[in-house]
C-alpha cells in the first residue's frame, strides 16, 4: 500500500449547526447526546478510501459570526474546508455566505476544496428554513461540493469527510494536470 497522506481540514460554521456532532460521529462512531460549546478540538481518524490510505486532522471550531476572525491556523496549511449551516436556521446560511467570503479574502481565489454542508435535514419540513435548492446553488457559485445531511446519520457523517478527501484530491489533480514551463 502507497504511504499513508496526511490531510487537515477545518469545519467552519455558526455555533449550534453541528460541526463538532458531525466529527465526532465520523471519528468515534458515536452521536453526542448533549450539546457543550466548542472552544477547539482537533481529532484525527486514519481510515481508507479507494486504494489510499489517510491520516485525517479534522480542527473542530468553535461557531463562527461575520465578525470573527479566522486565525492563520485556519488558513495555512489546511488542506480543504467545511463549511456548516443547519438547514433550520436562515441566519447560519448566511453565516456560511459571510466565512466563504473571509476564507476567499484571506487564501485568495485559487482553486479551494470546500464541502458546503447543511446539517439537520432530519428534523421536521416545517422547521426548515433553507432550501435544498438554494445550498447547492450557493456551493455551486463556490466551486464547491453540497451535501446535506444528519449529523445522527453515520453514513452521512463519514460522506462528509469522504467527500472532502475527494475534493483535495480534485483540486490537487487540477494543479499537477497544468502544463509545466520547460527550460533550454
Amino acid at each position: 500500500m502507497a504511504p499513508v497522506k496526511h490531510r487537515k481540514v477545518v469545519m467552519l460554521g455558526y455555533p449550534s449547526v453541528g460541526k463538532s456532532s458531525l466529527a465526532i460521529h465520523f471519528v468515534k462512531g458515536n452521536f453526542p447526546k448533549d450539546y457543550e460549546p466548542t472552544i477547539e478540538n482537533t481529532w484525527s481518524k486514519t481510515f481508507v478510501l479507494g486504494s489510499d490510505e489517510f491520516e485525517l486532522d479534522v480542527v473542530d471550531t468553535a461557531g463562527q459570526d461575520e465578525y470573527s476572525l479566522l486565525p492563520q491556523s485556519f488558513i495555512f496549511g489546511i488542506h480543504g474546508y467545511i463549511v456548516v449551516y443547519s438547514v433550520a436556521c436562515s441566519r447560519s446560511f448566511q453565516i456560511a455566505r459571510g466565512l466563504h467570503r473571509v476564507l476567499v479574502d484571506l487564501r485568495g481565489k485559487g482553486l479551494m476544496p470546500i464541502v458546503l454542508v447543511g446539517n439537520k435535514n432530519d428534523l421536521p419540513a416545517h422547521s426548515r428554513e433553507v432550501k435544498t435548492e438554494e445550498g447547492r446553488k450557493l456551493a455551486e457559485s463556490w466551486g464547491a461540493a453540497f451535501l446535506e445531511v444528519s449529523a445522527k446519520s453515520p453514513e452521512d457523517s463519514k460522506q462528509i469527510f469522504t467527500k472532502i478527501i475527494e475534493e483535495i484530491d480534485r483540486v490537487e489533480k487540477s494543479f499537477s494536470d497544468e502544463k509545466k514551463c520547460r527550460f533550454m
